[in-house]
């Protein structure tokens, strides 16, 4: 039985129909890039103190209300507190000059019992400024992006489930319209309740379209163009849309008009139906052995070359289920600790922004390098001791030197980003086409509940990456060796053990 490799050799590797592919998934994954981390500017707490009513107060009582708190160094206005209105309406009117007739300090405070005044500087407004998620309210906020990620781990599960099942296209193109719709409907939310319900479910596409467009099209495409598609074409196209998401948001400073920029544009989507294909690796796996001839057919004529006869001479997969548990992805921990981290880079949010999105570009291409020249478990355990070090040495750093800490975070982001894209690499290379999907998607699952654990400290984060980089030495090599299509064709881990005097070492195949 030949390998699906070799029966569509003759179709070459860059033809007119690999070209359609590889950028109209990119292009699909764009969304991605903006979606993921919209919240970053859409939940964004900007500068806000208690509301005084102009209830006959003088300039300098306007002014004196709000109590004066020293937050790292710096004064600000207290954000949660003001002096009674009815004393400091009392005082104004007795004609007593604050800070010099009266001592502030004196003066009994309260919460603001009339609502917030919130600076306009940087943004129109924002969910927190809307539903007023601040002071006793403000756990809301960070329960806000929890609820996000909560939708994004189970839409990572049960796409990879049902991409197994029914197929990735029905899987990509659904979850793209859940991105769509809810991200559209979002802007129109009445409460928070409200935002939090359509939030979850659009939650529930974005990494499960990413997962879906990477495994449709290393199934499509072969050899190194695959490498290339996995490594720089997608995560191109991710980290352009996430670029985007910096300057959507300079120029539309509301949150409601930034929700409907971003997902008004990707309606020019719906014609990518009639033009991406199914895996024809999935169809074989399912034993539809006729659709996936027509799909490699219509390619032959795409790349204007003459399909033999027949293509397939034997198909048959194995696709008994098989549970596995996957491995805890660090690297995407750390991927997205420091993507949440980007208001630490510089003090406009949106220049930060669009720095964390820059530094992905090299580490793409460096991706793209090493998965075309070096072994994956090297690549694996480098990228991610890089990572540690650079998490080991940022609280060493001296605060009287920032710039230093910016070029650890940025350092760190750069492993983080390479060491993430290799393990969603690396995972689709050891599973087979009956269990790609599914195994991807688990692992993602388990990878993005690292969202939870984004503030851990750095020595913390850095441990648990060397322990993964430890771990990672045990992982099958899969350099040089194509796509297993069976169960039978995955790579297995040799665990070598002592044992009695008769025999120096005795070693175990498990398969992944």
């Amino acid at each position: 039985m030949k390998e699906y490799s070799e029966a569509i050799a003759f179709l070459g590797q860059w033809g007119r129909f690999q070209q359609m592919v590889f950028f109209l998934l990119c292009a699909s994954i764009m969304p991605n890039g903006s979606g993921t981390f919209n919240l970053v500017f859409v939940a964004d707490i900007p500068p806000h103190h208690c509301f005084v009513p102009d209830v006959n107060l003088t300039e300098d009582w306007l002014k004196a209300a709000i109590p004066v708190q020293v937050v790292n160094g710096r004064q600000e206005l207290s954000r949660c507190s003001r002096y009674r209105l009815d004393v400091v309406r009392n005082l104004s009117a007795q004609g007593y000059v604050p800070g010099r007739d009266v001592n502030l300090t004196d003066l009994e405070q309260e919460s603001c019992v009339d609502g917030w005044t919130y600076s306009t500087d940087i943004y129109q407004s924002t969910i927190v400024s809307e539903f007023d998620l601040v002071c006793s309210e403000e756990w809301k906020q960070p329960f806000t992006i929890t609820v996000f990620n909560v939708g994004v781990i189970l839409g990572s599960f049960f796409a990879g489930v049902l991409s197994d099942r029914f197929g990735r296209k029905p899987v990509l193109f659904a979850t793209m319209a859940v991105q769509t719709v809810f991200g559209f409907i979002q802007a129109f939310s009445t409460s928070w309740i409200m935002f939090l319900i359509f939030l979850l479910i659009g939650g529930l596409g974005q990494m499960s379209n990413y997962l879906a467009a990477l495994l449709l099209g290393a199934e499509i495409l072969t050899s190194n163009v695959r490498v290339l598609y996995s490594s720089l074409g997608t995560n191109f196209g991710f980290a352009f849309g996430y670029m985007m998401l910096a300057l959507f948001a300079y120029f539309l400073r509301d949150w409601k008009s930034l929700l409907l920029g971003l997902s008004l544009p990707t309606l020019v989507y719906i014609p990518l139906w009639w033009l991406i294909p199914e895996s024809p690796r999935w169809l074989l796996s399912q034993g539809r052995v006729d659709e996936a001839e027509a799909i490699v057919r219509k390619a032959a004529k795409w790349n204007k070359v003459q399909a033999p006869q027949l293509i397939f001479e034997e198909y048959n997969l194995w696709d008994n289920p098989l549970q596995m548990v996957s491995a805890l992805l660090v690297n995407t921990i750390g991927y997205i600790a420091l993507s949440y981290n980007t208001s630490q880079l510089h003090g406009d949010p949106f220049i930060s922004c669009f720095l964390s999105a820059l530094v992905e570009l090299p580490a793409y291409v460096s991706t793209f390098l090493v998965l075309r020249y070096l072994p994956r478990k090297v690549c694996v355990i480098g990228f991610s001791l890089l990572a540690a070090a650079s998490l080991y040495l940022i609280p060493l750093m001296p605060q009287s030197l920032p710039i230093l800490n910016v070029v650890l975070e940025l350092l760190g982001k750069y492993a983080f980003t390479t060491g993430a894209v290799l393990m969603f690499v690396y995972s689709s290379e050891l599973y087979p086409t009956v269990l790609r999907n599914t195994a991807s998607g688990t692992g993602s699952t388990v990878a993005r509940m690292g969202v939870f654990m984004k503030y851990l400290p750095h020595i913390t984060l850095g441990s648990m990456t060397v322990v993964s980089a430890i771990a990672a030495v045990v992982l099958p090599e899969t350099f040089g060796r194509p796509l297993p299509d069976t169960i039978q064709q995955m790579p297995t881990i040799k665990i070598f053990l002592p044992v009695p005097s008769h025999s120096l070492i005795a070693h175990y195949d498990y398969l992944m």
